[in-house]
């Protein structure tokens, strides 16, 4: 077996999958070195929202990277970085009123938590606990690891992690009796998906719980921190799934679609609160944390073309179109051999397929992407759990194959 130098992220090099070489994108496809396209059906892991290599994104990029590059950002700061707050300001609650930077989801959720504890530190009240919930998923960083569930994403590295307070899924009123005594033993705050668990098996819950939720942060005094790394965007139909609840949290991250998926870049929006704790004449109570490339301007500059395209175009009109289509996929899918719980939240769609063994490392999962993959499709499901999530240019020719090759897969897998 022919070893590679590329360590891949979740992949077992192992069992020798292959592994497509891409050398364009362009839209909702994928191109390989042998002249395949794929249609991308994931948006490349969830980041890409109006579709690859989007020219007003590409030109922004192309002019940033002939003017300037990296700029140390502690202490200083650059037109990129400021036309990104700018424009997060048109776009999100004015009581998010502080933007810090950061490179990835992973990354916005460390800075949300340390946030969280330092606030409460800089009040002379340190409180420790994080309230999680059952299920969720935060990043593969030591913080978000620890305050996403524990399983096989994480078994190895146990001894690293730190305690938290689970709560139950919030599909039925438990998770709030739950949430209720817990905020009564005084924690830092509590860390959610909103309205869907990504990672964790793309598992839906209404927005009334999310506002309840947020309800019972708020009277018990607990921070509410939103990781919207992956719902934010148009995702689940609005540009954030809090705004479905009325919810503004005290923190939010925000990655993926901030850059339309071209650049890796994250932001950690804090309330005047939460700012205001760090904020000192005493150097020792700064907000200590940063990495060597915060803010680049040229990621920032594909963010401020991307956050341009949301307030000068009918972005949540191409979002609501793509949304009617996966619901009528969803419909259809519901009938299929040995598909379960199919629904749909926004732009996403998802369903399980009956397995003996269930969960991400069910076989079903690498056997319906390869299969989908023979036919032209770019899928990675959650083990037994088949989403789609395309990017919002994707059109209906390239929905029907998609569903058709994930058909196919399923009939067939099931027949043999």
């Amino acid at each position: 077996m022919t070893r590679t130098r590329i360590w891949h992220p979740f992949t077992q090099h192992g069992l020798g999958e292959p592994i497509p070489r891409i050398v364009r994108t362009e839209g909702a496809y994928l191109w390989t070195d042998t002249g395949d396209r794929l249609i991308d059906a994931i948006s490349s892991w969830w980041v890409t929202t109006h579709g690859h290599a989007h020219p007003r994104i590409a030109a922004a990029i192309a002019e940033a990277a002939a003017s300037t590059d990296q700029i140390i950002f502690a202490g200083h700061t650059h037109p990129q970085a400021e036309a990104v707050a700018d424009g997060l300001a048109a776009l999100f609650p004015p009581q998010l009123a502080h933007v810090f930077f950061s490179d990835s989801g992973s990354t916005a959720v460390e800075v949300a938590l340390k946030m969280a504890l330092g606030f409460w530190t800089a009040r002379g009240q340190p409180r420790h606990r994080i309230l999680v919930l059952e299920g969720s998923y935060h990043g593969d960083t030591i913080g978000a690891m620890s305050v996403g569930a524990r399983g096989v994403f994480n078994a190895a590295y146990a001894p690293l992690l730190f305690d938290v307070g689970t709560l139950p899924f919030p599909d039925d009123d438990a998770a709030l009796v739950a949430l209720e005594a817990a905020c009564r033993e005084r924690p830092a705050a509590l860390i959610v998906e909103p309205l869907v668990l990504g990672a964790g098996g793309m598992r839906m819950y209404p927005a009334e719980r999310l506002a309840a939720m947020a309800a019972i942060c708020a009277r018990h005094g607990v921070l509410f921190i939103a990781d919207e790394v992956m719902t934010g965007w148009g995702r689940t139909g609005t540009l954030t799934a809090c705004e479905q609840a009325g919810v503004v949290p005290n923190i939010m991250c925000l990655s993926k679609g901030l850059t339309g998926g071209s650049l890796p870049l994250a932001v950690t929006l804090a309330s005047a609160p939460v700012y205001d704790a760090h904020y000192s004449d005493d150097r020792a109570r700064m907000f200590f944390h940063s990495s060597s490339y915060t803010a680049n301007p040229i990621a920032c500059a594909a963010a401020a073309a991307n956050l341009a395209i949301w307030q000068e175009e009918p972005v949540l009109d191409r979002v609501a179109a793509l949304g009617e289509r996966q619901r009528g996929w969803m419909d259809r899918a519901a009938g299929w051999p040995g598909v379960t719980a199919a629904r749909t939240l926004g732009t996403l769609a998802a369903f399980e397929v009956e397995d003996t063994r269930s969960g991400y490392l069910s076989a079903l999962g690498p056997a319906i992407k390869a299969h989908c993959a023979a036919a032209g499709v770019l899928l990675r499901p959650l083990g037994n759990t088949v989403y789609v999530m395309p990017p919002y240019c994707v059109g209906e020719v390239d929905l029907a194959q998609v569903y058709g090759a994930i058909e196919d897969a399923i009939r067939t897998l099931r027949s043999s």
